[in-house]
């Protein structure tokens, strides 16, 4: 069964519409998604490097979790999905909806090629988790191939040679966030 998405108008809002995933990004319509970095106690970034036969934006690494957020489903609980999939953190018993920090929310067009059109807004998140260790991670092996915790020193790196996905808003609120608390 195909993954269906509210479909919402160039402010954000939702038009009553859905749609697949896939008519989503073939027709360029606007949908919500979530991102989110998680950090350890030592304030490093967990980082997932995309599986080899990604559409978008193969093998780079990315911020921890990304994604969809299916038709009725709101940005929080789509951000715990999405971690859960990807990184496989199961929060159900660990984790409260107040420890995500809601960031901001942006806007991002891109056209990949002629079928896959990104017309999104992306809902921005921080999520503290002091006792997460990467043997603690299972990674879902059709999304992600590798995971890491990075210093924001080595992020920046990243970003300089084109290594992650460009996501240059989060990048710059997740060192602002890191060095004020």
């Amino acid at each position: 069964m195909p993954e269906l998405i509210d479909i919402l108008d160039e402010n954000g809002i939702k038009t009553g519409a859905i749609a697949s995933r896939e008519e989503i990004h073939q027709k360029g319509l606007w949908h919500r998604c979530i991102v989110v970095a998680i950090l350890n106690d030592q304030n490093e970034i967990l980082l997932q490097q995309r599986a080899h036969n990604k559409h978008k934006n193969p093998d780079k690494w990315d911020i921890s979790a990304a994604g969809h957020i299916s038709a009725g489903q709101d940005s929080l609980s789509a951000a715990a999905r999405e971690i859960n999939e990807e990184v496989s953190v199961n929060l159900a018993k660990r984790i409260d909806i107040s420890d995500f920090r809601y960031m901001f929310c942006y806007r991002h067009e891109q056209v990949i090629d002629e079928n896959y059109i990104d017309r999104q807004f992306y809902d921005f998140f921080i999520l503290r988790q002091p006792d997460l260790h990467l043997e603690n991670i299972t990674m879902q092996t059709s999304e992600v191939q590798a995971v890491k915790f990075c210093a924001m020193s080595e992020l920046r790196t990243l970003i300089e040679t084109g290594g992650i996905v460009q996501r240059d808003a989060v990048y710059a609120a997740l060192e602002d966030y890191i060095y004020k608390i």
